[in-house]
């Protein structure tokens, strides 16, 4: 019954939007829907709901789909809080206007329940076409200030991703085809929990082109290199609000199909090919991601590349192979969603005050907004991976586990030249930004006129504070439930 319950508060939810005529309302009504959704999450997660739902053999409950869900939950509850704000100062600016404000809400609410759907998602065929979904709403906020950049990134977007998503399509019919060939798979399946009880049987080369194929439509969907070029463009002219979505829970529908097609295929004697082809791209998705961080002055698009930065680093995770490496991948992704959001929604208020993103536009950060200033400057110290924040501890991890491979010492190596070029982005770009006072010189005639602090409201301040708080506990202690559910997970995959 969980599944018809996530159903009916989505259905409600953007019904409810949907005749609200008040921006209040629709706000409220979008943050109920999410904090819902974590109740249910959590409620299934506690009592062990686990399994196929709704008497049918299409959507199936385990731990790793619900650990996706509640992530995503937290994140839309969050973007929600920070949106009431947010978008009223859109509107104020004339950046939004109020015909397409009811269109945002409907695509927010539409996002939520398309994503959590693909998360619950036993058929493979059937989490294709819930991602594709999740591609067109995402869409809509991308360009829903109607702006010609926002149409031109949104437009970009989908082509790419659904472009890329066709080669999965073929992949999935290739699996389909394949599996028609095992016995216990009833002349064909794309259901993943049959493909798993039946991953012996499957032939390992047919399965690795069939894995490729599938891989490049979920790479794209994660902004995998070289599939990611829509990701900078959608992430930086989006509202902040909803970059954060993207960056914090999209991107995580691309590396969920990924490590649940993993799975399958290290079962087979593909594995090792496979793991070193997952590595190899990961590699490569690391360096582009920091050569381009390197020489970037706008704000928003630093953040943006950081985001495939950290989706090279996952995917090093997943071709780790190891149950260590899957544990603290998993822990990766709860870690990077929270601080990235955390990033934007800090990005989102220095826009406010600057009308800009770029560093030369910037000044007087720290005195005229002084929680966005600190919230970034902490922000880009999780980010980059220093201690005592938890993505120090999972990307430590998560190399020393990679150091094991063959060739590791060099794999390590190569990536921590990266991550030290990473952080020195982030170091060049906060330097010039923060660093930067008014002068009050006289140039032409005219005095450099003082900026006065641009009117920040409380709910775009919280998320920030709470979610920093949050990331910086989990650096510190992670909870037992929290180690009893990602182990829990590691063995459900079949890694124990």
């Amino acid at each position: 019954m969980i599944l018809y319950n996530y159903l009916a508060v989505g259905a409600l939810a953007f019904a409810l939007i949907l005749l609200s005529r008040s921006h209040r309302a629709m706000n409220a009504f979008t943050v109920l829907h999410s904090l819902a959704y974590l109740a249910l999450g959590a409620f299934a997660l506690a009592s062990g709901t686990h399994g196929f739902e709704a008497g049918n053999s299409y959507f199936y409950l385990d731990r790793l789909s619900l650990y996706e869900a509640l992530v995503a939950a937290l994140l839309f509850c969050f973007a929600s809080v920070y949106s009431n704000g947010y978008v009223e100062s859109l509107m104020e600016a004339r950046e939004l206007n109020r015909k397409n404000l009811k269109i945002f809400y409907m695509a927010f609410s539409l996002l939520l329940t398309t994503t959590t759907l693909a998360f619950f998602s036993d058929s493979l065929a059937l989490f294709w076409i819930f991602a594709e979904l999740t591609t067109v709403f995402s869409a809509v906020l991308v360009a829903i200030l109607s702006a010609r950049e926002n149409i031109d990134a949104a437009l970009k977007y989908i082509f790419i991703a659904s472009g890329a998503m066709l080669f999965a399509f073929i992949g999935l019919i290739f699996l389909f085809k394949l599996s028609g060939e095992v016995p216990g798979c009833g002349g064909g399946t794309l259901n993943w929990t049959v493909l798993m009880a039946n991953a012996g049987s499957l032939s390992p080369k047919m399965l690795t082109a069939s894995f490729v194929f599938i891989f490049i439509g979920f790479a794209a969907k994660s902004g995998i290199v070289p599939f990611h070029t829509w990701l900078p463009d959608a992430h930086s002219k989006a509202p902040s609000a909803v970059s954060a979505i993207l960056s914090g829970v999209l991107l995580n529908v691309g590396t969920y199909g990924i490590l649940r097609m993993y799975a399958l295929v290290r079962q087979t004697e593909a594995g090792p090919l496979v793991s070193g082809f997952l590595i190899a791209f990961g590699l490569l998705t690391v360096a582009v991601a920091v050569l381009n961080m390197l020489r970037q002055k706008n704000m928003k698009m630093l953040i943006a590349f950081s985001s495939v930065e950290h989706m090279g680093i996952i995917l090093l995770g997943i071709g780790a192979g190891s149950p260590l490496a899957l544990f603290w991948t998993l822990y990766y992704v709860l870690a990077h969603s929270l601080t990235k959001a955390s990033l934007f929604f800090s990005a989102g208020i220095l826009h406010r005050q600057y009308e800009s993103n770029l560093a030369g536009d910037m000044r007087d950060v720290l005195q005229l907004q002084p929680l966005a200033g600190w919230g970034f400057i902490v922000g880009s110290v999780a980010i980059v991976g220093l201690p005592p924040f938890p993505i120090f501890s999972a990307k430590l991890s998560i190399l020393l586990e990679a150091a094991r491979l063959p060739y590791g010492g060099i794999l390590v190596f190569a990536v921590l030249v990266f991550l030290v070029l990473a952080s020195a982005a982030f170091a060049r770009f906060l330097l010039e930004a923060f660093t930067r006072r008014s002068s009050g010189s006289v140039s032409n005639g005219l005095s450099e006129e003082p900026l006065q602090p641009y009117h920040v409201r409380l709910g775009m301040k919280v998320p920030i504070a709470v979610m920093l708080c949050l990331v910086l506990v989990l650096g510190v202690y992670c909870p037992p439930f929290l180690e009893k559910l990602l182990n829990g997970i590691v063995q459900e995959l079949g890694y124990i």
